[in-house]
């Protein structure tokens, strides 16, 4: 498929905006594959800030983490919304899987307004050309609200400073999984 679906184009995004030896973040460690893969981009010169509220999900990150022997991380148990509280240098990306984690408490998801804040902290860290790529799963009652709330703040932000892109399969089902991504012009 010429396409990409939404993990895989989000990887492409990525690799687009990260060097090795960048600094980058995974506000939604989940089970942390995009944990590791961001790891493995950066290098060992890199470093990657992963935040997760839950901890069984830091644990995840860190099992996988040690398996691949990845030592260029920094795990965080804390809200992506204070994760600008953790760092204080230019970043090249910022990788958002909203929803909830995967074989995880499905009554345990990402909220709008902490989501919106996340990125409008960290929007000001961003290098220029560096991207937030936020892949969002709406199936859920929560989703439908944060895919609102997200939506309505991407389009709002200064078409000067910022491009937004929404990336989708219009002929799948409706609650199916999109990216949106927002790269940094200035």
């Amino acid at each position: 498929m010429i396409l990409k679906q939404m993990l895989e184009y989000s990887k492409f995004l990525i690799k687009e905006a990260v060097k090795p030896g960048d600094k980058v973040i995974d506000a939604t460690c989940g089970n942390g594959y995009d944990t590791l893969f961001l790891a493995e981009i950066v290098g060992p010169e890199g470093k990657v800030y992963g935040f997760d509220i839950q901890k069984n999900a830091i644990i995840a990150t860190k099992a996988l983490l040690d398996q691949h022997k990845i030592t260029n991380v920094e795990l965080i148990e804390d809200s992506h919304e204070k994760a600008h509280k953790y760092i204080d240098h230019a970043l090249s990306a910022v990788v958002f899987n909203l929803g909830y984690l995967p074989k995880g408490d499905h009554n345990i998801t990402t909220q709008p307004s902490s989501t919106i804040m996340a990125i409008h902290n960290i929007l000001p860290y961003l290098k220029k050309h560096g991207l937030v790529v936020i892949t969002i799963y709406h199936g859920h009652m929560n989703g439908k609200a944060e895919k609102m709330a997200l939506q309505n703040y991407c389009q709002m932000l200064e078409q000067k400073k910022f491009s937004v892109l929404e990336y989708k399969f219009i002929n799948q089902q409706n609650d199916a999984p999109f990216i949106i991504a927002i790269e940094k012009l200035s």
